[in-house]
């Protein structure tokens, strides 16, 4: 009985590991932060593209705008090589509002 309760317990301690935090997860303020400095440090991100980053959960999205493939890959992987970050999911637009 004692080794059942054992397993158990272990399995739950699993499944809490594996659920979403929901408001966010502690450490997606910190996250974000470090992304979003990274990528301020590339003038390839200035004006006029955009890139918006915002952490859910531990997830990073990346939002806005680029002029070219090239750069929302960049961003892509700028984000990804960030300590902390393991799933980044890419929605960054090629086209501007308006042109």
């Amino acid at each position: 009985m004692l080794v059942f309760l054992v397993a158990a317990m272990s399995g739950c301690a699993q499944y809490d590991a594996l659920r979403k935090c929901g408001r966010g997860c502690p450490g997606d303020a910190e996250l974000a932060a470090a992304v979003s400095l990274r990528l301020h440090q590339h003038t390839e991100f200035l004006a006029p593209n955009q890139v918006d980053v915002q952490v859910i959960d531990g997830v990073i999205y990346l939002g806005g705008q680029v002029a070219t493939e090239l750069q929302r890959d960049d961003a892509e992987e700028i984000a990804r090589q960030t300590p902390g970050a393991h799933h980044v999911v890419d929605i960054i637009g090629l086209e501007y509002p308006g042109w």
